[in-house]
């Protein structure tokens, strides 16, 4: 998933409301950026500028595992934090835990 956040503020610059959007693909994020921006029925409701956020954007992926010992569990993967939820044996989390320390992009 691709998440897009998005900051209203009025002509003061003031923080006037938030936004964000999710998208299942890159072509979809950087098209729904260009929407959003645009979209001037939205601009309007809020009655200020939007500014697109980089910064506190957000990217992931959510995994459906199957452990070796029948159990299923879930693993998201984002730019910041690795989630792992829905599992009952603590060696999923072991497993888990030994797996990430061995990916030099996660450490």
């Amino acid at each position: 998933m691709y998440t897009a956040k998005f900051l209203y503020t009025n002509d003061k610059g003031k923080r006037i409301g938030t936004g964000q959007e999710m998208y299942d693909s890159v072509d979809g994020y950087e098209f729904g950026i260009a929407a959003m921006i645009s979209n001037m029925a939205n601009i309007a409701a809020h009655r200020g500028r939007v500014r697109h956020i980089t910064g506190a954007d957000h990217f992931s992926v959510l995994l459906k595992c199957h452990d070796p010992n029948g159990e299923l569990y879930f693993l998201s993967i984002a730019r910041d934090r690795i989630t792992l939820s829905s599992y009952i044996d603590d060696g999923i989390r072991k497993r888990v835990e030994k797996w990430a320390d061995g990916v030099p992009g996660l450490t």
